[in-house]
Formats: structure tokens, C-alpha cells, sequence
């Protein structure tokens, strides 16, 4: 089982190409879906990893706590893939493992991707039923809905649910995706390109929030949730160790807004850990982690 993305998913002209997800399977009542069914599946995520920060946030911003459980992996990646370090010796105390390939190593013998979060595990069967960070807050959003708590947000409307689709993609593609391709790259020219790609994208959300609370308005949608998770680790991880430095976070006036007005909803702050995220991302000798930048600007008054 691969454990770098070095392994398999650098192109010969030095684009990182991100690896597939291999288990998708979905919930609900069609053929071939399974039910949604509580206290059955354990949501695996990592502070460092915006793509199951986004499921963390969403499951709490749903009220989903109590129906599906969460474990949470090191932020800094072991040889041997997420390790459980953080859980009383070393196991999650409901799987029983040391590290989440075991999970992906039951689920099938021959995968030989990396093991990824966030992972929904079958706490029965201790396998991975689906790694799809792509659909797994909107499995969240539609197939869970009857678990959702009194009042819960709709992140998902169906009025809106292709223009949100659509804006996803574009994230995905030239925002949260695009900060590894420059970060990963093994050419120059792969790395400009990503570079180019990520600021043209970032300047039209800061133009489009101009007038806007949110993405669309002031509807709080899982793009939202999506676009967050880069943001909170820009100025900390992206901006001083992926070199995609030609401006911070704090100097787009409306992005900068934005992300603050995301931070002071408790779902995205609870679960958002600054120095998680920079011992996760930064590799300095002897293990030292940067002091700065001082997060505590989030908590500043919002004009």
C-alpha cells in the first residue's frame, strides 16, 4: 500500500495528478446503496486534511453527532500511513487498530493506493465503505437528512444543488486541489501553472464576495464548507510551505472577511486546529514548528 503521493501520482512532466478514490459506495434505498443506518459508521478524519475537515464540519453542522461517531488520526503522517497516536495506546478505541490502512488492507487485500481520510468505516465489520471526499458531505446532506437535527441547515438545496455542483468543480479543480499542484510539483513550469490557476480563481471569489455573506448569498451551502478548508490553511501551510506566495489570505479584503464569518460559526471553529495544521504540513529540522502566524486575527471584529 502506497504511502507518498510520490508513489504513483507524479506525472512524467511533474504534475501532481491526485490519485482516485477507490471506495464509493452510497447510501440510501436504491439498488446498490445501503441504508443510512445510525450508530453504525465511524467517520475518520485528520486536523491537517481539508478534505475531512469538510466532513467534520458538516457532520456537526448537521447534528450528526450522535448517529455517526468520529475518530481522529495524528496530524503528521506516519512511514506506515495515519497512525492513531492521539487514542489511549495508540488504537481508535472502537476499530482496534493502529493505523487506517488496516481498515483499507480489510476492505480489499489488493488496494495499493494511499489510505486516505476521511474514511467512513463499517464499525461492524471494520471495513471502508466509502473515501468519495467528493460526495460524502453531500451523502451527509441527502441520504442521513431524516438524522438531521431540529432546525439543521439546508446545505444541500435542491434549487440551487447544480449551480452549487458546478461551483464545486471549480473549487475542487483551481482552489483546493490546485494548492497541492503547486505544492507537489517536481517541474517549474507544472508549479507556475498550478500557481497561475489558484490566484486567477482566488481574486474571482474575492470579486464575487464583494457583495455576498456567502457563496450564494447569505444561504450558508456546502460550498461554503468546501472552500473554508483551503482558506483556514492558507497563511499557516499553503502560503510559507507550498510556496503559492504571492499573496495571504489576509490580504484579499473579502476572502479574509469571509473565511472569519465561517470561523465564528462553532462547527468550523471547533474544528479547525491551527497548530495541528502547521505540525502536520511543515517538515523543519528537528521537528521545530513555526511560531507564527498569529491566528488569534481570526477573532478579530468582522467590518
Amino acid at each position: 500500500m502506497s504511502t507518498s503521493e510520490d508513489e504513483h501520482e507524479i506525472l512524467k512532466d511533474g504534475t501532481f495528478n491526485r490519485q482516485g478514490n477507490h471506495f464509493t459506495t452510497k447510501f440510501g434505498d436504491a439498488e446498490g446503496e445501503v441504508e443510512a443506518e445510525p450508530n453504525r459508521y465511524r467517520l475518520i478524519w485528520g486536523e491537517i486534511c481539508p478534505w475531512s475537515n469538510r466532513a467534520s464540519i458538516v457532520r456537526k453542522l448537521l447534528g450528526l453527532e450522535d448517529v455517526i461517531s468520529v475518530g481522529k488520526v495524528n496530524p503528521q503522517r506516519t512511514p506506515e500511513g495515519w497512525e492513531f497516536s492521539l487514542d489511549d495506546n495508540g488504537v481508535d478505541p472502537v476499530l482496534g487498530i493502529q493505523y487506517l490502512a488496516e481498515a483499507y488492507s480489510a476492505s480489499d487485500p489488493e488496494y495499493d493506493g494511499r489510505a486516505t481520510i476521511p474514511a467512513l468505516v463499517d464499525t461492524k465489520t471494520g471495513k471502508v465503505v466509502n473515501n468519495d471526499y467528493h460526495t460524502l458531505t453531500n451523502q451527509f446532506e441527502i441520504a442521513f437528512k431524516k438524522f438531521h437535527k431540529k432546525n439543521a441547515p439546508d446545505l444541500y438545496p435542491e434549487d440551487i444543488r447544480e449551480d452549487i455542483d458546478a461551483l464545486n468543480t471549480i473549487l475542487f479543480n483551481e482552489v483546493n486541489n490546485a494548492v497541492y499542484q503547486a505544492g507537489f510539483a517536481k517541474s517549474q513550469e507544472a508549479y507556475e501553472k498550478a500557481y497561475d490557476k489558484l490566484f486567477r480563481r482566488l481574486d474571482w471569489l474575492d470579486d464575487r464576495l464583494a457583495d455576498k455573506k456567502f457563496l450564494f448569498g447569505n444561504r450558508l451551502t456546502d460550498s461554503d464548507v468546501r472552500l473554508y478548508v483551503t482558506l483556514a490553511r492558507f497563511d499557516a501551510a499553503y502560503y510559507p510551505e507550498f510556496h503559492v506566495n504571492r499573496n495571504r489570505l489576509i490580504d484579499f479584503t473579502n476572502l479574509w472577511r469571509y473565511a472569519r464569518e465561517l470561523y465564528k460559526i462553532p462547527a468550523f471553529r471547533d474544528t479547525t486546529n491551527f497548530e495541528s495544521i502547521k505540525k502536520g504540513y511543515q517538515h523543519r529540522p528537528f521537528g521545530i514548528v513555526s511560531k507564527g502566524p498569529d491566528t488569534r486575527i481570526w477573532d478579530d471584529p468582522i467590518h
